[in-house]
């Protein structure tokens, strides 16, 4: 990677890594204090709800606001009003309230990550995405762990300090954005696959995105809860916390490397298995730390390694000229599964307890088990066509960074073997959307 790639790189990916910190830690706060006043984990749910609802609508729309006003001053935006509904959140107690501000929160979070990852997309040739995109995850992984680390400190210093220092982090990724040259690249609307096309291309892709919005959400909103309620402190729920991000970001790789030598319906099968093994294990032992603490990094390994292999799997099947919307789509539907889950899990653990967040996970995986055991008998899975790349979902326009060139070769090798013309109609030539786009640039806030 060059030096100059790496310079224009570098302002973006220390944004997303400060203001991942406080973001990291966030949604596990938020849950511990309305835990702590007694709130009951129904609403509990619906307030983490709030912000996957905020994530999803961003997604759709915020795309429109960066080509109306350009990525410097949409950061400033997104991030100032990140900062804004924390800060209210830590003077202002109230469910009711939070759930407004948490969607406002998501809504504008996803507006930030749409600027970074917009900013990465069009920096450099597709040739050099994965390195990009490997940044971007480290990025976005370890700022995750850090501020799960970072909870017990925070919360030692008072009950408004951790929204205060949250704010803070938001305000001051601003700063790296701010100091780089006043031009931005040009993007195009996204427009995603819709769902019953997807469902047609790839219906082991779509259980599998979905599903994993399902986990993932669970793990950020309500394993917090659940520990809380065994008895730890906040500080060794942020611990544990980070070993789940951990987890998620050391496992993807290997396991991701693994369905590439494999059938990938296998592996998929497998993370579903592990999933409810794990959850059926935490249900009916009372494992020492250091095993909770080992059996949370599987966990979050297989949970987090769900959907880039889900998606990987889509991609063997799609046609090149749909990678990207294909992608924008799954991505979609990852969404839509986050956003479910909370509300979905909550009246389980109203109903039988603090272990229904276990229950509904090993439920969850029997299911993606049976699904794709299914799928597997009545369609085999196609040969991988690209090395598998680990990710983290994104938007619905930085989705577009999973489509390297290395993939789009495969793609169109896979479809000389089959004929998919039928599949996305309007795909007429295998070639990428925006494949032969140059990282062109237009002035940012001139009128300013």
């Amino acid at each position: 990677m060059s030096r100059q790639l790496l310079a224009m790189a570098l302002a973006p990916l220390l944004g997303l890594f400060i203001l991942g910190i406080g973001n990291g830690f966030l949604a596990t706060l938020i849950t511990l204090r309305l835990d702590a006043a007694g709130v009951s984990a129904m609403v509990i749910g619906w307030v983490s709800s709030a912000y996957f609802i905020g994530l999803a609508l961003g997604a759709l729309f915020n795309d429109r606001l960066l080509l109306r006003i350009g990525h410097i001053r949409a950061y400033g935006c997104f991030a100032s009003l990140v900062a804004a509904t924390v800060l209210l959140q830590g003077l202002w107690f109230d469910p009711i309230a939070w759930f407004v501000l948490r969607l406002i929160g998501g809504w504008a979070t996803v507006g930030v990550y749409l600027v970074i990852e917009s900013w990465l997309l069009t920096s450099a040739e597709t040739r050099v995405r994965g390195r990009l995109l490997a940044l971007y995850m480290i990025s976005l992984y370890a700022a995750g762990v850090v501020g799960q680390l970072l909870l017990g400190v925070a919360d030692s210093l008072g009950a408004t300090a951790p929204f205060m220092v949250v704010g803070m982090l938001a305000s001051l990724s601003v700063l790296p954005m701010a100091v780089i040259p006043r031009v931005s690249p040009l993007i195009e609307h996204a427009e995603p696959l819709p769902p019953l096309r997807l469902i047609v291309i790839t219906p082991t892709g779509v259980m599998g995105c979905f599903g994993s919005g399902l986990a993932v959400a669970a793990i950020h909103t309500l394993l917090p809860l659940y520990l809380q309620r065994t008895g730890l402190t906040v500080a060794e729920i942020g611990q544990m916390m980070a070993v789940v991000v951990l987890g998620g970001m050391l496992l993807q790789y290997p396991i991701g490397r693994w369905s590439d030598r494999h059938d990938r319906q296998l592996v998929l099968i497998l993370i579903g298995a592990v999933t409810a093994v794990i959850s059926m294990t935490l249900l009916f032992l009372s494992p020492l730390p250091w095993l909770l603490a080992a059996l949370l990094f599987l966990l979050g390994g297989g949970v987090f390694a769900l959907y880039p292999v889900a998606v990987s799997h889509a991609a063997d099947r799609a046609p090149a000229g749909a990678l990207v919307r294909m992608s924008q789509g799954l991505l979609l539907i990852n969404a839509v599964g986050s956003t479910l889950s909370p509300s979905l899990i909550t009246p389980v653990m109203t109903a039988v307890g603090d272990s229904g967040l276990f229950w509904s996970l090993g439920a969850l995986g029997i299911g993606l088990v049976g699904f794709f055991a299914w799928r597997r008998s009545v369609r085999p899975a196609p040969q991988p066509v690209a090395p598998f790349a680990a990710t983290p979902p994104q938007t619905v326009v930085g989705a577009e960074l999973n489509v390297t060139d290395e993939l789009v070769q495969g793609a169109i090798e896979h479809e000389h073997q089959e004929d998919l013309s039928a599949v996305v109609p309007e795909v007429a030539v295998a070639e990428p959307d925006g494949a032969d786009r140059e990282p062109a640039r237009t002035s940012d806030d001139v009128s300013a």
